[in-house]
C-alpha cells in the first residue's frame, strides 16, 4: 500500500477510535431525559453526570499526549480505549448516581487517549497543505460520535435502560481498541523517542499559542450549551418527542461534520487557520444571540436557530486544534494537543452544571445568551495578525 493511501487508512482508524469512544462518553446528553427519569436527579445533577467524563479527561490528556510523544499512537489508543470499554461494561451494572459519576470520570480519563492520538496522526502523516482537510476528517470523529449517540442511544436506552446503552457503548469501544492496536502506526523512518531526546524548546514562549487555547476555551461554552441541553430544550420547552429530538440533533451533528471539513478545506486553500476561525467565532456569537432572543418570542425560529447553532458552533474546532498543533511542532504536539483539550474540558465541566442551574432558574434563553456573549469575547483573541505576519515572513524567505 502506497504511503499516500496508507496515511488515510491510519487516519481512518484514529477517527474510528475517537468516534466510538465519543458515543459512550460524550453522547450521554442525547439520553439526558432518560438519565433524569431513571436516576431521579435534577437537571443540574444530570448535567454534572453527563459532564463527568470531562473531569477524567482533564486529568490525563497531557499524560496521554506525553506518552504518545514517546511511544506513538498505537500504544495509547489500544490501552486507553480498551480500558474505557471495560469501565463502560462495569457502568452497566451501576444505578447509584454518585458511583456512576465516578465511573464516568474514570472512563473520561482512559477514553481521552483517542483524542490525543488522533490529532498526532494528522500532524505526523500529512503535509501542511493537506492538514486542514485531514484535521477536518479527524474532527468528524467527535460530531460523528455525537450523531451515532443521538440516533442510537435514545431508542436503546428507552428499550433496555441505561445499562443497555452502556453495554452497547462498551462493545463499540472494544472494537475500536482492537482495530487501533492492530493497524495504527507511526510514519516510516520517524521515531518519537529521538524527538524526545532532542528536547525541543517549549512552544509556550509564544503568546499565539496561549491565545489559541483561550479562544477555544470561550468557544467551547456555546458548543456545550447546545449539545448538552439542546435535546432537553426541544423536549421540555417545545414539546417534541424525545426520539425525534435526538434524531434532529443527529442530522445536525452530520451537518457539523461537513462544516468542519469545509472549514479545513478553506484553510488549506488560503494557507490560514486563524482567519476562518475568527469568522466562525463571529457566526457562533450571531446565531447564539438569535437563539436567545427567539426562545423568548418565536418557538419555530428558536428551533431553526438551535439547529444552526449546533452546526456553526462546532465548525471551528478543527481549525483551533490544528493551529495549536502546528504551533507546537512534532516534538511537543502530543502534550500541546493534550493541554488544548484539557482547557476545553475544564471549561465545559465548570460551565455545564452552572448553565444547567441558570437554565433551571431563568429558562433556556439565558444559557444561550451566555454562549453568545462568550463567543463574541473570543473574536479579538484569535491571533489573525500574528498568523498573517508568520505566513508573510515564510513567503519572503521562500522567495530568496
Amino acid at each position: 500500500m502506497g504511503n499516500e493511501r496508507r496515511r488515510w487508512w491510519i487516519l481512518a482508524f484514529g477517527v474510528n477510535a475517537h468516534t466510538l469512544s465519543t458515543v459512550g462518553l460524550f453522547g450521554l446528553p442525547a439520553i439526558l431525559p432518560v438519565i433524569r427519569q431513571d436516576l431521579g436527579v435534577s437537571l443540574a445533577m444530570a448535567g454534572l453526570i453527563t459532564g463527568a467524563p470531562s473531569i477524567g479527561a482533564m486529568a490525563t490528556l497531557i499524560l496521554w499526549g506525553a506518552l504518545a510523544d514517546r511511544r506513538g499512537e498505537r500504544v495509547v489508543v489500544a490501552t486507553g480505549v480498551g480500558t474505557c470499554a471495560v469501565l463502560l461494561a462495569v457502568a452497566a451494572t451501576v444505578s447509584d448516581p454518585v458511583v456512576l459519576a465516578v465511573l464516568l470520570v474514570l472512563m473520561g480519563a482512559t477514553g481521552a487517549a483517542a483524542v490525543v492520538g488522533g490529532g498526532r496522526i494528522v500532524l505526523r502523516w500529512f503535509p501542511p497543505h493537506e492538514r486542514g482537510v485531514a484535521m477536518g476528517v479527524r474532527q468528524i470523529s467527535y460530531t460523528l460520535g455525537m450523531a451515532i449517540g443521538a440516533f442510537a442511544l435514545p431508542p436503546i436506552a428507552l428499550a433496555y435502560g441505561l445499562s443497555g446503552a452502556f453495554l452497547a457503548s462498551a462493545g463499540a469501544c472494544l472494537f475500536a481498541a482492537i482495530l487501533g492496536g492492530l493497524f495504527i502506526a507511526d510514519p516510516a523512518g520517524r521515531h518519537t523517542t529521538s524527538e524526545v531526546v532532542r528536547r525541543p524548546r517549549s512552544p509556550y514562549g509564544r503568546p499565539e499559542l496561549w491565545r489559541v487555547h483561550a479562544t477555544s476555551a470561550l468557544l467551547v461554552v456555546p458548543q456545550f450549551v447546545v449539545s448538552t441541553f439542546g435535546v432537553s430544550c426541544l423536549v421540555e420547552a417545545h414539546g417534541w418527542d424525545h426520539v425525534v429530538a435526538g434524531q434532529i440533533f443527529g442530522v445536525a451533528a452530520l451537518a457539523g461534520a461537513a462544516a468542519r471539513l469545509a472549514a479545513g478545506y478553506w484553510s488549506d486553500r488560503i494557507s490560514r487557520r486563524m482567519a476562518p476561525l475568527r469568522l466562525v467565532a463571529l457566526g457562533t456569537a450571531s446565531v447564539m444571540g438569535l437563539l436567545a432572543v427567539a426562545e423568548q418570542v418565536s418557538p419555530w425560529l428558536a428551533v431553526l436557530a438551535l439547529a444552526a447553532a449546533s452546526v456553526i458552533s462546532v465548525s471551528g474546532n478543527g481549525l483551533a486544534y490544528l493551529g495549536a498543533g502546528e504551533l507546537a511542532g512534532p516534538g511537543w504536539a502530543g502534550r500541546v494537543l493534550g493541554a488544548h483539550n484539557t482547557v476545553q474540558n475544564l471549561v465545559s465541566f465548570a460551565a455545564v452544571p452552572a448553565l444547567g442551574a441558570l437554565i433551571g432558574a431563568s429558562g433556556y434563553w439565558a444559557g444561550f445568551a451566555v454562549g453568545a456573549a462568550l463567543a463574541l469575547a473570543a473574536v479579538p483573541l484569535v491571533p489573525v495578525r500574528a498568523e498573517r505576519r508568520a505566513v508573510s515572513a515564510g513567503d519572503r524567505a521562500a522567495s530568496i
